[in-house]
């Protein structure tokens, strides 16, 4: 099944989808033409608008590319009634009221309205099936979930290879038992929003790293592995490769390349010696996500509840505010561990590069005498 999906793009490169207007046409179109896995994001489009940058991307490119589709996330206990607690604490809906409550003085600093947290909790995810049913594309990814098994193989009739992200080994069995054909282990380095299928706040912070996931993974389920967090470098992808990947999924590394739909503060704080590390944070959007430590998450992180998407709602305003004001310190800044090492190349080139760079690797790893030697 590795070489279905390998046979798609000529180096072992995926251009992780990021949401949020970053992964756009001219971007995926880059990368499929120099050899990756180009994708496109649906998260936070209406299906329309996800089947317009299909249009767009398949106007610039005839190559393999990929789409990413959210998966709606499930009512809290109790619903919007305000009986859940979360976390121990506060019931599920007060503890939104409270936090818009803490963010007013926000809403007042970037002079706009806090969003409707209850502006939908499914994504539009049954009208976007419908239309990657209707107009199928080569790859299609999921993430916060696992798609219903009758899902995953209607895809695979009409074409469509099919993977799903995973951060435990437990996710990756789940994974292969729905049906998908492949499964992306999402180590614990990431950036952005990690793909867990349930979001458990006493799991906060205990993530699994990237190279012990493959290597679970691997000895646990027989789907192929693509690997994703923190892969800035070729000699990454290599390692990756090498401990059971058959290709590696970067994000933080194309978000900075001219093509990326990324606002200029958001690719220039990658390299800011202002922003020194990257925590994971609900301060945006009431889920674990890893972004740079600025202002907006170091202030309201700790009091953020676990509420997805209802807090992406509450602040989505704040954040466009903020971008608009020149603020990176209001900003979501996603980004992986390897945030400093990202290179303002062009993503055609990027790919060249780093796979320029794995093969390398990979040539003086198998040029080490087995057995060592060393003393």
């Amino acid at each position: 099944m590795s070489s279905a999906l390998t046979a798609l793009f000529p180096h072992p490169i995926v251009q992780a989808p990021m949401a949020g207007g970053v992964s756009v046409p001219r971007l995926a179109a880059a990368v499929s033409e120099a050899g990756g896995l180009g994708f496109l994001a649906a998260g936070y489009k209406t299906a329309d608008g996800m089947y317009q940058e299909i249009k767009q991307l398949r106007s610039l490119t005839g190559r393999p590319f990929g789409m990413n589709v959210f998966l709606p996330q499930p009512e809290y206990p109790g619903g919007g009634t305000g009986s859940a607690v979360v976390g121990g604490a506060l019931p599920y809906r007060a503890a939104v009221d409270v936090y818009a409550h803490q963010l007013a003085g926000e809403a007042s600093w970037y002079e706009t309205e806090l969003g409707d947290p209850d502006s939908g909790r499914d994504d539009g995810y049954e009208a976007k099936l419908a239309v990657l049913l209707d107009n199928p594309v080569p790859v299609v990814s999921f993430h916060f979930g696992v798609p219903a098994p009758e899902v995953l193989e209607k895809l695979r009739r009409s074409g469509t290879f099919t993977l799903v992200t995973a951060t435990t080994v437990e996710e990756a069995l789940v994974v292969e038992r729905a049906g998908a054909d492949a499964v992306i282990a999402q180590g614990i380095e990431a950036g952005g929003h990690q793909g867990t299928h349930r979001d458990v706040p006493e799991t906060d912070g205990s993530g699994i790293g990237l190279l012990s996931l493959i290597a679970q993974i691997r000895e646990t389920v027989s789907l192929p592995i693509v690997a994703a967090g923190g892969l800035m470098r070729g000699s990454q992808i290599a390692a990756a490769l090498a401990a059971g990947a058959c290709a590696a999924q970067l994000g933080t590394a194309f978000l900075a390349t001219p093509e990326s739909g990324a606002h200029l503060l958001h690719k220039q704080a990658l390299t800011n010696p202002l922003f020194v590390r990257t925590e994971l944070t609900r301060a945006f959007s009431g889920r674990p996500a890893r972004a740079l430590v600025n202002r907006f998450l170091r202030e309201h992180g700790p009091y953020a509840p676990v509420a997805y998407p209802e807090i992406h709602h509450l602040t989505a305003p704040l954040r466009k505010q903020a971008a608009a004001a020149g603020d990176p310190q209001g900003m979501a800044l996603w980004a992986g561990q390897g945030h400093r090492m990202a290179r303002e190349l062009p993503a055609g080139r990027l790919v060249e590069v780093l796979a320029a760079e794995a093969d390398a690797a990979a040539t003086a790893l198998s040029a080490f005498p087995a057995g060592g030697g060393g003393r």
